[in-house]
C-alpha cells in the first residue's frame, strides 16, 4: 500500500506560510471509516458496518439518515450519483439522477418570449422525478450486505426522535424562509405552530418523514414508485399546476454506466461520466495540468493558481456547449483525451490571463461518444469496498414544497437544465441544446464522486457540496495530494479557488495570502473573494489505517471503526 499521508520539506514549508481553515485530526479505523456531513449520519453509516453491512450499506444509512438531518441539500426528494469500488476490483457508477416529467417541454420556463428562472427554482414547475431510493436501494440489492428495509427504520427512528437545528441551519431556513412559507406542507415542517419559524436551538421532529421511511420499508420501494406517494404527489401537482405524474414514478429507473477512467501522474482516476460534468471535467482538468510541471510551482502559489484556474475556464467553456444527458445528446468522448488535453494546454499563458471566446472541438465529436446544494459522502471498509457519493435536493430547501402528509422535500432539479441558451440557472452556469428539457431526460449536473487509485488500490474517495464548484473543490482535493504531497485534511482545509468560465472571474477564499491574490490580478484575473465556499468529505488510506476527513468549513463528522 502506498501512503497517503506524507509531507515532503517542501510540502511542509507550504504549510507553514499559507492559511487554512481550522482542521480538526482526522478520524481512524482499521475496519471501516465513514465521512459525512452530520454527525448522526456518520454515526448511522458506522452502526450498519458494526451490524454486519460494508462501505455501500454504510453509504446508504449515511444518506437516508442524511436526508433527515441534513434536509436542506440532500433527501429521497431528489437524487444522487453512487460510485463504488468493490471488493473485487469493479468500479459502479450507478446513475440516480432525476428526470424531467414526461410531459415536460423545452420551453416551459419561458414566459411571453422570456425566460423565467423563478418557475425552475419554486414550485410545482420545478421537481424532476425523486430518483435517490432507487439508487439507494439498486446499491444495497447488487453491492450490500445488509437491507435497505433496515436502513430506512434506523433513519425512521431519527426523525420521529428529532435533532436540535443548529447555527447552520438555521441560517438556511431564515434564508428561504419567504419561499418555504408559501406551502402549507412546508409550513407545517419549518414553522412552529404560532407562525415563527424554527431557529437554532430548536428540535425539528418529522413524523411524517419518519412515516413515510416506515412505509417503504414496510412495502418496499413500489410504495414510493408508483404507489401511494406517487398518487399523492400527482394530486398535489394537479392542484398547483405541476407535472409529476404516477406515471412518472412508475418508469423511473437507476442506470448503470462505464465510469469515467484515466490516469495522472502514476495514479488511476474513477469519477462519474454523463449526465454528470464533473467526471469528464476534473479528467479534462488533470489532462491539461499534466503538460506542466505543476509542484515546482508551488502549492497555491500565484503561477500554480493561474495555471490550474485557466485550465479550469477551458473545461468549463466545453461544459457549456458539449455536456447534457448521454441518453438524448451526443457528448463526445474526446473530451478526456490528451491528445485534446495538450492542444488545450498550448493555449495556456503563464504570465496573463488568455480570452476564451468559445468552447473547443475535440476529434470525434460527431462519433466517438459516451453511451447513450447537495452533500457527499464517502466510505470504506476492510474488505475493499469504497464507495464516492453525492446526493441532492439542488439549491437549498430544492422547490421549497413538502409533499403533504409525507416529510418529503421535493428537488427543484429542474433549473439544472438550460431553460433557454445562454441563460444563468441559479449557480450562474449557462448551458447550450444539450442539455435543453426534454420529457424523461436527465438533466447536467456537476457532481464529482471520485476515487483514487494507486497501484489499483483504492486510497482516496472523494466529493463535495457547492454546485459548480463541486468540481473545483474535488479536483483541488486530487491535486493536493497527487503534486503537492498534502495530507487528506490539509488537502481538504486548503484555501480554493475556483473559474467557471462564466461569469469571466476567479472565485477565491480571502484566507488566501493577500501578495499571492495582487499577483494574480497583475495576470489580468477579475477576482471574487469570498470567506469560504463548497464543502468537501473524503476518505483515504496511509500504511496504519483508513484516514476520514470532513471539511472544516462545515459541521461534518468523521468516524472509524
Amino acid at each position: 500500500m502506498v501512503p497517503l499521508l506524507r509531507i515532503s520539506v517542501r510540502a511542509v514549508l507550504t504549510l507553514l506560510i499559507c492559511s487554512y481553515p481550522a482542521a480538526a485530526d482526522p478520524a481512524r479505523g482499521t475496519r471501516g471509516i465513514v465521512a459525512t456531513g452530520h454527525a448522526l449520519a456518520t454515526e448511522a453509516g458506522v452502526n450498519a458496518m458494526k451490524d454486519g453491512g460494508n462501505a455501500v450499506d454504510a453509504a446508504v444509512a449515511a444518506a437516508l439518515t442524511l436526508g433527515v438531518v441534513d434536509g436542506s441539500n440532500s433527501g429521497i426528494g431528489g437524487g444522487c450519483f453512487f460510485l463504488i469500488h468493490t471488493a473485487k476490483g469493479e468500479v459502479i457508477a450507478i446513475d440516480g439522477r432525476e428526470t424531467a416529467p414526461l410531459t415536460a417541454s423545452r420551453d416551459m420556463f419561458v414566459r411571453n418570449g422570456k425566460p423565467d428562472t423563478r418557475l425552475s427554482q419554486v414550485g410545482a414547475l420545478a421537481s424532476g422525478t425523486p430518483s435517490a431510493l432507487a439508487a439507494y436501494h439498486l446499491a444495497v440489492e447488487r453491492f450490500g450486505k445488509l437491507t435497505l428495509k433496515s436502513h430506512l427504520l434506523a433513519a425512521a427512528e431519527v426523525a420521529e426522535r428529532g435533532f436540535q437545528i443548529d447555527r447552520r441551519y438555521a441560517g438556511k431556513l431564515k434564508s428561504t424562509a419567504d419561499d418555504l412559507a408559501q406551502f402549507e406542507s412546508s409550513k407545517a415542517v419549518y414553522f412552529k405552530s404560532d407562525g415563527r419559524l424554527l431557529a437554532e436551538g430548536d428540535l425539528l421532529k418529522q413524523t411524517d418523514l419518519a412515516g413515510t421511511y416506515r412505509n417503504i420499508a414496510e412495502h418496499g420501494i413500489g410504495w414510493f414508485y408508483g404507489g401511494p406517494f406517487a398518487e399523492i404527489t400527482e394530486r398535489w401537482m394537479k392542484q398547483n399546476a405541476g407535472l409529476l405524474t404516477v406515471e412518472d414514478f412508475k418508469r423511473y429507473q437507476p442506470k448503470l454506466r462505464e465510469p469515467v477512467r484515466s490516469t495522472y501522474r502514476g495514479y488511476e482516476i474513477f469519477s462519474f461520466p454523463p449526465p454528470s460534468s464533473g467526471g469528464v471535467h476534473v479528467v479534462e482538468i488533470l489532462n491539461i495540468l499534466e503538460n506542466f510541471p505543476l509542484r515546482s510551482f508551488g502549492h497555491n502559489s500565484a503561477d500554480a493558481i493561474h495555471l490550474i484556474a485557466e485550465a479550469m475556464k477551458l473545461a468549463f467553456a466545453d461544459r457549456a456547449h458539449w455536456l447534457g444527458d448521454p441518453d438524448f445528446t451526443p457528448v463526445p468522448r474526446g473530451l478526456v483525451s490528451r491528445e485534446y488535453a495538450k492542444e488545450l494546454a498550448g493555449r495556456i499563458q503563464i504570465d496573463r490571463v488568455t480570452p476564451v471566446p468559445t468552447f473547443g472541438t475535440p476529434a470525434g465529436s460527431d462519433k466517438d461518444l459516451f453511451e447513450k446544494h447537495t452533500t457527499h459522502l464517502s466510505t470504506a471498509d476492510s474488505d475493499g469496498n469504497w464507495v464516492a457519493c453525492t446526493a441532492t435536493i439542488n439549491t437549498t430547501f430544492g422547490s421549497k414544497v413538502v409533499v403533504p402528509g409525507t416529510g418529503v422535500l421535493l428537488n427543484n432539479q429542474m433549473d439544472d437544465f438550460s431553460i433557454q441558451p445562454g441563460v444563468p440557472n441559479a449557480f450562474g452556469l449557462v448551458g447550450g441544446d444539450a442539455n435543453a428539457v426534454a420529457p424523461g431526460k436527465r438533466p447536467l449536473s456537476s457532481m464529482s464522486p471520485t476515487i483514487l487509485l494507486k497501484d489499483h488500490q483504492p486510497l482516496l474517495a472523494v466529493g463535495a457540496a457547492g454546485g459548480p464548484t463541486i468540481i473545483s473543490q474535488t479536483l483541488l482535493a486530487i491535486l493536493g495530494i497527487v503534486d503537492f504531497d498534502l495530507d487528506p485534511e490539509k488537502a481538504l482545509a486548503s484555501p480554493r479557488f475556483h473559474h467557471q468560465w462564466k461569469p469571466d472571474e476567479l472565485k477565491i477564499e480571502t484566507s488566501l495570502d493577500p501578495a499571492t491574490r495582487a499577483a494574480l490580478r497583475l495576470r489580468g484575473h477579475s477576482l471574487s473573494e469570498v470567506d469560504s465556499f463548497g464543502v468537501s468529505q473524503a476518505v483515504g488510506r496511509d500504511s496504519k489505517s483508513f484516514v476520514g476527513v470532513s471539511d472544516p468549513r462545515s459541521n461534518g463528522t468523521a468516524a472509524g471503526w
